[in-house]
């Protein structure tokens, strides 16, 4: 989504700290953060679908438990070498992100909104690779093409079309992400600066939740999802996702992000009662395997 800025999208870690994991650890990690990543979907729907608390609370009391459970791992590391300067830039996009992800799931489902987020963040940083000149061969074309249609035709007019305004909100989420993501490539502590960017997004999503204090509702449940989202599936999300990226080369840690949409929508019609339909699966299809094709095509080019 950082801080170097949390680039939870399919970077590499630009630093190795430690040994690298085995295979099986890697893979295990990996599992495990494709999971909260997902879960963020799920309790944020979970939460403003049964209107158990309005979505300014849910982003501030996700943004606030993340960023106490990102200072309570870093302290000691900034009790003996200080804290780094925050990037204001990275902040604003990762509060951006937060702010539009909640408000986005007031109107849409689990896999929606997560298929909207992801192709909206890979498709950013395409949009900037090819501005930078980065060659694109054919078949990377085709595939970006094919991603592009995906979205079109799951926001298109129609019966089964998700909400427009909700679409077009988490929409502005995925490019916050992915300029976020693109924003942090020269980090040189990726978690740290995560967790600035947690704590200077603070005063932000406060500022939001005052200007929605008319619609300011909660329940014990929805504050717990909203925690849960914040200190779990989002910062030990990232403490575990930086790990796993020790072990996976960069195109490979973009590629596995591919089944987040598919975890969330299916975790929305186990757990949430959601309905798949038609356009979502056929939707889906189109757009991770165009972002699949552009993929590939650069990791073939990196070997």
């Amino acid at each position: 989504m950082q801080p170097r800025p949390a680039k939870l999208w399919g970077v590499k870690n630009p630093i190795d700290q430690g040994r690298r994991p085995g295979f099986t650890h890697t893979v295990l990690l990996t599992a495990v953060a494709m999971l909260a990543f997902a879960a963020n979907s799920l309790l944020c729907r979970m939460a403003l679908g049964e209107g158990l608390i309005d979505a300014a609370s849910f982003t501030s009391a996700r943004v606030i438990s993340g960023a106490v459970t990102l200072s309570l791992i870093l302290l000691p590391r900034w009790r003996m070498q200080g804290r780094a300067p925050v990037d204001w830039r990275a902040a604003a996009m990762l509060f951006t992100y937060m702010a539009f992800f909640s408000f986005a799931y007031l109107s849409l489902s689990a896999g929606t909104g997560a298929l909207l987020l992801f192709g909206a963040v890979q498709l950013t940083m395409f949009v900037v690779a090819l501005r930078s000149g980065e060659p694109f061969p054919a078949l990377s074309w085709a595939g970006l093409g094919l991603a592009v249609s995906g979205l079109i035709y799951l926001v298109s007019p129609g019966v089964t079309a998700p909400d427009p305004l909700g679409a077009a909100l988490m929409t502005v989420a995925g490019i916050a992400w992915g300029v976020y993501s693109l924003l942090g490539k020269t980090a040189s502590d990726p978690l740290a600066a995560t967790a600035n960017n947690f704590i200077f997004s603070v005063p932000l999503v406060i500022l939001v939740s005052l200007l929605f204090l008319d619609d300011l509702h909660f329940t014990r449940q929805g504050l717990a999802l909203a925690v849960t989202s914040g200190s779990i599936a989002s910062g030990l999300g990232y403490v575990i996702w930086y790990a796993a990226l020790k072990g996976l080369p960069a195109t490979r840690a973009a590629t596995v992000q591919l089944s987040v949409p598919v975890i969330a929508a299916i975790g929305g019609v186990i757990l949430l009662s959601e309905q798949v339909t038609l356009r979502l699966v056929l939707a889906s299809v189109a757009t991770l395997g165009g972002i699949a094709l552009v993929l590939m095509q650069r990791s073939a080019k990196d070997k």
